[in-house]
């Protein structure tokens, strides 16, 4: 869908002259190729890269390719998955390439756009040279009783499925109420996964790298999703008034939200050891961490501490909303904290922790 080689665009004041970006692998990993005439101030600008390094197999300076370098470069962002164009085919092909493009142009999350587009995919793919466009409600119907009875689908994969499909006949065919007679699964209804205080206090207390520590108490301290808390910049934090802004949260929504006191003092000692540039968290060659990298680091984080529990990194969050309604919290500040556009949302905490049941005695204590 991409061109493998494209002339790059960078910031102003570069020296860009013939710069050309290619998408290659080299070593083993993902990376970009800078491609240009020798020039004395462009090869000092790109030196001065996070990474940045020559390869003499390839005769180019090369950098990771990751996000925060295609935008630097002004590239598109890298496909999400497998390209499903490829195993779709050719009658379907177009309609695969039309919801993505209506994807973009309506500002969905790259992860959405994935989802969506893999989604879709397993339907075309059965569809094999029948037109999807053909379809009729009834069809569709039937189609979702295989995935349900056939491919016992579970729910969450269900909704995604079903939410993919309705996108395209609505939002791309502009075919309204074309689902009215379509049921969706009844979803299960689970309750928030999260840590007690005295877990969460071993779990720091076994992270003894800096940067892991700093990034766990973070996540914790201010109910971070693990996307909001790599995505944090340098800029974003307001010691003097003690502010952390939240920029394109989930919902592309923007909040604030409190920077803990007691993380102050472990914050300058964090920016004078690792001395980030534009994130907070910076990966190896620049950019910001990766959510896997963060993922993992709480993984080894609750192994270290010894606390067995099927927990993700995202219980963190939930632990961070569940201590404060525990500790009587309004639910409304804990709703504007947590950057839920509903109230429903955050109540599900008081499910979780009620402090007037937790009140009620067991008759077996009374026996």
């Amino acid at each position: 869908m991409f061109p493998e080689t494209t002339s790059a665009a960078a910031p102003d004041g570069w020296h860009t002259g013939q710069l050309t970006v290619e998408a290659a692998e080299h070593k083993g990993e993902q990376v970009l190729l800078l491609r240009f005439p020798y020039n004395a101030a462009l090869i000092a600008q790109v030196k001065s890269l996070t990474g940045a390094r020559w390869s003499s197999t390839k005769k180019a300076w090369y950098v990771r390719d990751n996000e925060h370098y295609r935008q630097f470069f002004k590239l598109p962002k890298k496909e999400q998955g497998k390209n499903a164009l490829g195993r779709v085919d050719e009658t379907n092909r177009a309609a695969l390439q039309r919801l993505v493009e209506t994807l973009r142009l309506k500002g969905y999350s790259p992860n959405t756009e994935a989802t969506y587009r893999n989604e879709f995919a397993q339907l075309l793919m059965r569809l094999g040279t029948v037109p999807v466009d053909s379809l009729t409600p009834e069809r569709l119907r039937s189609y979702m009783l295989y995935c349900t009875s056939e491919l016992k689908l579970s729910e969450a994969t269900l909704h995604s499925r079903l939410n993919a499909i309705k996108f395209y006949f609505e939002q791309v065919l502009n075919r309204e109420k074309f689902f009215a007679e379509i049921p969706r699964p009844k979803k299960h209804s689970t309750l928030p996964k999260h840590i007690s205080p005295r877990d969460v206090k071993k779990l720091f207390d076994a992270t003894t790298n800096l940067k892991h520590n700093t990034l766990l108490r973070l996540c914790y301290g201010m109910g971070l999703r693990v996307s909001e808390i790599v995505g944090l910049k340098i800029q974003h934090i307001d010691s003097g008034n003690m502010q952390v802004h939240i920029v394109r949260g989930k919902g592309k929504k923007d909040r604030y939200v409190n920077l803990p006191e007691s993380i102050l003092a472990q914050l300058r000692m964090y920016f004078k050891e690792y001395q980030p540039k534009e994130y907070l968290f910076e990966g190896q060659y620049g950019g910001p961490y990766s959510v896997r990298s963060a993922q993992a680091v709480f993984k080894q984080a609750m192994k270290a501490a010894g606390i067995n529990k099927q927990v993700g990194i995202h219980g963190l969050r939930h632990s961070y909303a569940t201590h404060l309604m525990e500790a009587g919290t309004d639910i409304g500040h804990i709703q504007k904290l947590l950057g839920h556009e509903k109230i429903e949302t955050t109540l599900i905490y008081a499910q979780v922790t009620n402090r007037e049941t937790k009140k009620v005695k067991s008759p077996l204590d009374s026996l």
